[in-house]
């Protein structure tokens, strides 16, 4: 699609690209070897924060400090390989894009610009999880499975892939952006807080991006089309947030966690399902402002439990106090 008369549109993409020219080097900007990055056993700042549902948990406050520091280590360390599989997936779908829109278009240089920070980030989160030094899977089998094909819909089917893009960077933006914002002090090694903040920065511009490229594509869809997207949207959400959300079987087996507690924690009532309501606030407003919360979709927004009412603005904080997840990066 040539996007070269709609000036405004234009004017932001290139307003995107100049601000990712100044993007960070992982290897350049972070002094890695230096003494508070350091990573050790039994560091009390590896201890989940209350913040967490796992964090704030009677059961895992009353584990010993060396129990609570192995769980909160291998948390963070599989949300840090979570995000370096989905910017693996994310930079072959925007290449994959890429390679279709004409010359000149002002959204081939964004999607490039863009990958390479994500190649970044992905240096980046694999380092933390080299560093942590635990073997974690990342992403539930099911996802990782399927991620060879999940690309290719860049082509095809543009708008679907845009909203799972959406899908896996927003929960990442509200997890982190919430960990942020906790007061001092913060139960929070140096390294991922350094890091957090680097990614969340840099985040802003490819949300951002993906919201200007919605709000230009899909008004211009064939009723239907909208009609089938406007269901696909909530089904998408809730399976990557729930992929960032919810810790895999593994983890609770090998650290010998209840099954009440999992239970108690995440299932459709615990606070994990009230986070995943959060966190895709943004993804309600945007629904609306493009016309696709009409009834069936929000229908399907309840039976995903993931309904609830829309943010007023982008990363509206939370008026309560409800525990999220804790990321790794």
């Amino acid at each position: 699609m040539d996007v070269s008369d709609d000036t405004d549109y234009a004017a932001t993409l290139t307003s995107l690209s100049e601000a990712s020219v100044r993007h960070f080097n992982p290897y350049t900007d972070v002094d890695w070897e230096a003494p508070i990055f350091s990573v050790t056993a039994n560091d009390p700042r590896w201890v989940l924060s209350t913040s967490d549902p796992l964090g704030s948990h009677p059961w895992y406050q009353a584990q010993p400090l060396d129990k609570q520091v192995a769980i909160g280590m291998w948390r963070q360390a599989n949300m840090a390989k979570v995000g370096t599989q989905f910017e693996g997936i994310l930079v072959r779908g925007l290449l994959h894009y890429a390679f279709w829109v004409p010359n000149g278009s002002p959204e081939y240089r964004y999607c490039v610009h863009e990958s390479i920070e994500e190649c970044s980030h992905s240096l980046m989160f694999q380092e933390i999880v080299n560093r942590i030094g635990v073997d974690v899977p990342g992403m539930p089998r099911w996802l990782r499975v399927l991620s060879p094909v999940v690309p290719f819909y860049a082509g095809p089917l543009p708008n679907a892939f845009f909203f799972g893009v959406l899908a896996g960077e927003v929960p990442f933006d509200y997890l982190q952006t919430n960990l942020l914002r906790e007061p001092e002090p913060r139960s929070i090694h140096p390294i991922m807080q350094d890091l957090i903040a680097i990614h969340v920065a840099e985040e802003a511009r490819h949300i951002s991006f993906a919201h200007e490229y919605l709000h230009r594509r899909v008004p211009r869809l064939k009723w239907y089309t909208r009609f089938w997207l406007s269901l696909y949207v909530p089904i998408v959400m809730r399976m990557l947030g729930q992929a960032m959300v919810v810790p895999s079987r593994r983890f609770f087996r090998q650290f010998g966690i209840p099954r009440s507690v999992r239970k108690e924690l995440y299932s459709d009532g615990g606070e994990s399902r009230q986070t995943l309501r959060d966190m895709f606030g943004d993804i309600r407003m945007l629904c609306d402002d493009l016309n696709l919360m009409n009834p069936f979709a929000l229908l399907m927004w309840r039976i995903c439990r993931i309904n609830g009412p829309a943010s007023r603005y982008r990363s509206e904080p939370q008026r309560t106090n409800v525990a999220t997840s804790v990321p790794a990066a």
